[in-house]
């Protein structure tokens, strides 16, 4: 059992930066592969980046060159460093995490991991 809790979301103005938390509980934290999702109201919850026990990292296309997801498996955290946020980056933000990896492949959806924080807001103002 794995137990996500996320920090660091807020409010901030378009083309600022924030930085969002996720401690995990648990020994084998280098073991999950890790993700961040978000939800906005009346939209179903997309994928935004995901980073492996060894960290290879994988960033939809919309936050890609903008948002940097790391890890520290020394101290169960993993960050998403958000940059030139924009309006549309407002919404629910989720950490996520399931057990295990495979190198031919690329956990992008929802329903693939087993374990979900209960979520930060982001609110980008224009």
């Amino acid at each position: 059992q794995v137990q996500l809790v996320e920090s660091g979301g807020g409010l901030a103005q378009a083309g600022a930066s924030l930085r969002l938390s996720c401690t995990a509980s648990g020994r084998t934290f280098s073991s999950y592969t890790m993700g961040w999702f978000r939800q906005a109201p009346g939209r179903e919850r997309e994928f935004v980046a995901t980073i492996n026990g060894s960290g290879r990292t994988i960033y939809a296309d919309s936050v890609k060159g903008r948002f940097t997801i790391s890890r520290d498996n020394a101290k169960n955290i993993v960050w998403l460093q958000m940059n030139s946020l924009k309006p549309e980056d407002t919404a629910t933000h989720y950490c996520a995490a399931r057990l295990g990896d495979n190198p031919y492949y690329t956990y992008t959806g929802a329903y693939e991991y087993t374990y979900w924080g209960q979520g930060t807001q982001v609110t980008v103002s224009s």
